[in-house]
């Protein structure tokens, strides 16, 4: 009988299906000595992802796959491209004095535009309770006031668009596991920050309605709320192409020399200071600053303006003396560029993949684009 048995028992223990479900002994202690003692594991202990799954009563494990971050990159480099078209059109709206045309704010009830006279009637009448009417806009006429109108709105369809590229794709990949536990905290994080964004939109606008009885200035957008929107489209604009060329593009494995952990310090550096010196221009735009002063490089006829610490105390000139900010932002901007241009020229001295040379020079040429 033993001679019966003994082959199909040895062949069952060798099955991996059997292996699977026999707990396995421990690896052996690593305490320096030949011992080779092994415990066993604890009840309900399994030493491998199978045996976790079936012990959940499921047959595979989920796992983002190589394919899924392809599509997860992809898609995040399309929700960047977005982000840069919203902030390109609000430039636009920003330009045409556009921004104070839409008087109130509804998520789902004004993306139905006013289709018939009456309606363009009555949304021309809102906005002449409003400052910028009265003060600047005093004779415009309806055929007008439809202009900076359709810009606005297109501005915020575009905002809305912007969220629905994020958020439903994002809960379409979460649902079908396409995304990594670290993932899944990044396009929570990105989603919430375009929900802010378009939150903060509105709080700046709502800036420029409010009626100031002891100031006949121009109606405008508080700078600092402008400076603040402006900036958490570019964060999220940059968090997002991040994350995509993380996962689109194979990370090279270079070795850590001093040459390169001072490069890498620097290009940090120079990547704040350009983030700084578009801060610095939301403030221009926002008190139309860059109006002062048309002259370059001289602001007038001389180097230093004698007006650059007209208001008291001294810091508030920093953020609300249009020559003050003009001038902040002429020195970051060459600030900049002399940076950028460091930049690129370290980069040259140290062997580096030849996408990392390409995006150096492409840096190099778009600063100096700017500065013309």
């Amino acid at each position: 009988m033993q001679r019966l048995l003994s082959p199909p028992l040895k062949a069952l223990m060798g099955s991996p299906c059997l292996r699977l479900l026999v707990p396995r002994a421990a690896p052996r202690a690593q305490c320096g000595c030949s011992c080779g003692i092994s415990r066993p594991l604890r009840p309900g202990q399994y030493s491998t992802v199978s045996e976790v799954a079936l012990q959940a009563g499921r047959g595979t494990v989920s796992l983002p796959s190589k394919a899924a971050e392809r599509v997860v990159g992809r898609w995040l480099l399309v929700c960047s491209g977005t982000v840069a078209g919203a902030v390109i059109l609000g430039g636009v709206t920003r330009l045409t004095e556009s921004g104070l045309s839409m008087v109130d704010w509804h998520l789902i009830k004004e993306m139905k535009p006013p289709t018939n006279q009456e309606e363009w009637e009555a949304e021309f009448q809102k906005y002449q309770q409003f400052p910028e009417f009265k003060i600047l806009n005093h004779d415009m006429t309806l055929a007008e006031f439809k202009f900076i109108w359709y810009m606005e709105y297109s501005h915020r369809m575009w905002g809305r668009l912007v969220g629905l590229v994020y958020i439903l794709p994002a809960a379409y990949f979460w649902r079908k596991g396409w995304l990594s536990r670290a993932m899944k905290g990044r396009v929570l994080a990105l989603c919430g920050l375009v929900c802010f964004q378009g939150l903060l939109g509105w709080y700046m606008v709502k800036s420029g309605l409010e009626e100031k009885p002891d100031s006949h200035d121009i109606p405008r957008v508080s700078q600092y709320r402008l400076a603040a929107h402006l900036g958490s489209a570019l964060v999220l604009y940059c968090a997002s192409l991040w994350t995509s060329l993380s996962l689109l593009l194979p990370q090279h494995k270079l070795p850590e020399t001093r040459q390169l952990l001072w490069l890498r310090r620097f290009a940090h550096g120079t990547a704040g200071l350009v983030f700084l010196t578009a801060l610095s221009g939301a403030f221009v735009a926002g008190l139309d600053a860059g109006l002062v002063y048309n002259s370059f490089p001289k602001m007038g006829e001389s180097w230093i303006p004698e007006d650059l610490f007209t208001f008291s105390p001294i810091l508030r000139n920093v953020f609300e003396n249009p020559t003050m900010v003009q001038f902040d932002h002429r020195i970051l901007g060459i600030t900049s560029v002399t940076a950028v241009t460091a930049l690129y020229f370290l980069s040259r001295r140290i062997p580096l993949p030849r996408r990392t040379k390409v995006a150096a020079a492409t840096l190099l040429a778009l600063a100096y684009t700017q500065e013309d």
